[in-house]
């Protein structure tokens, strides 16, 4: 059933446009509904709760996306940043920009284009673009991953004005399965070119399910009501815990065995995997780095040992080897990914994160 919904307009092309608001379509990889923002993600009840950085962080539209089918000839986008920041170790692209996808006839998502994000006026912080034009007019799949590094306020998709849009077969991006991903500046995206190619969002299109992104730039510090309120997630089937970048050893050692037995208790049914912090290039060099960061991992890796041996169940360890590729050619500064870097970690996640969510389906299937 089509929709039609949104203003029309006419750009400088000869053909006017239809709005459509991205909420009236659907929005995928949001871990909560009661976020401040339509595309934010944390919950709003945890502002007085958490530390300032955290809670602007976490209004970053990082790895959310939305997902759409259309017959039109033409689409774009238009969006009113949060924002409009700028960081000189990432591109704007995948800081404030968005990716198309299409969804082709080998199961296999495509990047068709990524909008360059220039803001002409300053005061509204409006993007408006078009990623491609002179298509066959067929119906196709689609999908839109939002800004890494920036938030957005308002979203709309741009189609032909007599165009057919849908918020697209519920088969693609299945919802009833979810992976809550829990991390740092790296889990979040930094500091991918464009916006699909943060580890999340391939990790998604890979395993054909939604990812939800709770990467939160140097927080990702393992506190007590971030698991909690990761327990009331429901739908998760699994929870990936990527924090040991964000933490000293000391909270390592104290702060990893409180988090997962939050987690546990609130969600026994779910399975938790425990990614340890990658060893970066130039620890390799650097004497204290060289020593630091294994004990970290040592830490974070004995309470997984204490919380194994108190009940084995759905609760998983993964080595940071080769992480970020087999050569540590995968980073921007030595600490944070490139798109490459974000393929080698999605080439180790996304086999480890297939097998469990098979074996939790054959189980389901055995009851």
């Amino acid at each position: 059933m089509s929709i039609s919904v949104g203003a029309k307009a006419a750009d400088n092309e000869e053909k006017p446009w239809r709005y459509v608001d991205a909420l009236d379509l659907r929005v995928i990889n949001k871990a909560w509904d009661n976020t401040l923002r339509p595309y934010t993600r944390i919950p709003a009840t945890l502002k007085d709760s958490v530390r300032p950085d955290l809670w602007e962080r976490a209004q970053c539209s990082s790895g959310i996306g939305v997902r759409f089918a259309t017959n039109s000839t033409r689409i774009g986008v238009k969006y009113e940043l949060l924002w409009n920041t700028h960081m000189i170790h990432m591109a704007d692209t995948g800081l404030k920009g968005t990716d198309l996808y299409i969804h082709e006839g080998d199961s296999v998502w495509r990047h068709v284009n990524t909008n360059r994000p220039y803001v002409k006026d300053k005061e509204s912080k409006i993007v408006e673009s078009t990623y491609v034009s002179n298509l066959d007019g067929k119906m196709h799949e689609y999908m839109v991953y939002l800004p890494l590094y920036d938030g957005v306020n308002q979203l709309w998709i741009k189609i032909d004005e007599d165009a057919e849009i849908t918020p697209g077969s519920t088969e693609l991006i299945d919802g009833d399965t979810k992976i809550v991903a829990y991390g740092t500046s790296i889990l979040q995206g930094g500091c991918a070119s464009r916006t699909g190619m943060a580890p999340t969002n391939i990790i998604g299109r890979e395993l054909n399910c939604e990812v939800a992104n709770i990467g939160i730039s140097g927080e990702g510090k393992m506190d007590n009501c971030m698991a909690r309120e990761m327990g009331k997630i429901a739908d998760a089937d699994i929870y990936l815990i990527d924090p040991v970048p964000n933490c000293t050893e000391m909270m390592c050692d104290t702060l990893t065995y409180d988090f997962i037995k939050i987690l546990r208790e609130a969600r026994p049914d779910a399975a938790i995997v425990m990614l340890e912090g990658p060893i970066y290039p130039y620890a390799r060099y650097d004497s204290f780095f060289e020593k630091y960061l294994p004990r970290k991992n040592a830490a974070f890796r004995r309470n997984y040992k204490r919380l194994k041996a108190e009940n084995p169940d759905n609760l998983y360890y993964v080595e940071s080897v080769g992480l970020d590729g087999p050569e540590d050619d995968g980073t921007v500064d030595g600490i944070h990914l490139t798109d490459l870097g974000f393929r080698h970690y999605a080439d180790k996640m996304t086999p480890i994160l297939r097998q469990i969510l098979e074996e939790r389906r054959a189980k389901a299937a055995a009851k």
